[in-house]
């Protein structure tokens, strides 16, 4: 398996870019069905100054831009080492600082969203609140599972930064036990689960289009990453 400094040496533009015209693509369609998807009303009511369908446009858009980030960082950084040469050893401080409170305004204005949605998803609450209790359960225990096994530092791309990040053995325990992915497969189902227990129909477009997207940055980011950090 080849070092970080020696996939650097020998990578190539192609390499920078694998996957990036798929992702461009596939951003623009889920981009067009969720905002074609988003209901706004006459006369909304309003959360600190927004209103659902706003504040759904503005989760989506950070999303976008978490997403989009993610896979510049990633890429200069696995074949470049862009941020080690601009930050030296804070090179993952820095990152982390950059990519947290992005993930944290994910749930944030997913709520923001569906708080004074006037339409509903089916006007059936008790089966949404009850499916989106389900929904939340392995979402919450996916959560303590990343946070207790896989690590934050694994999270945020540490193995792009670090050789001993890289070499830590495959993660078990919790989640990781059932699945190589808890994070988009488990937690995201948070998502789905925050927008039934609202009854918020924009939310729950938002919800869709996260899970959606974050699969895309899955196949056409992380997975050609993977193929050269680990063969």
């Amino acid at each position: 398996m080849a070092t970080l400094d020696e996939i650097r040496a020998n990578t190539t533009p192609g390499q920078v870019f694998e996957g990036q015209a798929q992702h461009l693509l596939l951003l623009v369609m889920l981009l067009a069905g969720a905002v074609s998807l988003l209901l706004f009303t006459p006369d909304p009511p309003r959360t600190l100054g927004l209103t659902s369908g706003d504040w759904a446009l503005v989760s989506i858009a950070l999303v976008v831009l978490h997403q989009g980030l993610v896979a510049i960082v990633f890429r200069l950084q696995l074949h470049h080492a862009t941020l080690t040469r601009l930050f030296g050893e804070r090179d993952l401080t820095v990152w982390s600082a950059v990519f947290l409170p992005l993930l944290a305004a994910r749930p944030v204005t997913l709520i923001l969203a569906g708080w004074d949605d006037p339409v509903p998803i089916t006007g059936l609450r008790l089966p949404e609140v009850v499916l989106g209790a389900l929904l939340l359960a392995p979402a919450i225990w996916g959560m303590h599972s990343t946070l207790t096994h896989f690590t934050l530092r694994r999270a945020v791309g540490g193995d792009h930064f670090r050789e001993d990040i890289r070499a830590l053995a495959p993660v078990r325990g919790g989640v990781f036990e059932y699945t190589a992915n808890g994070m988009y497969g488990v937690v995201f189902l948070g998502l789905w689960a925050i927008a039934l227990l609202m009854g918020s129909w924009n939310a729950l477009v938002v919800a869709a289009f996260q899970h959606a997207y974050i699969w895309v940055h899955f196949y056409t980011v992380e997975q050609p990453d993977m193929r050269r950090l680990y063969g």
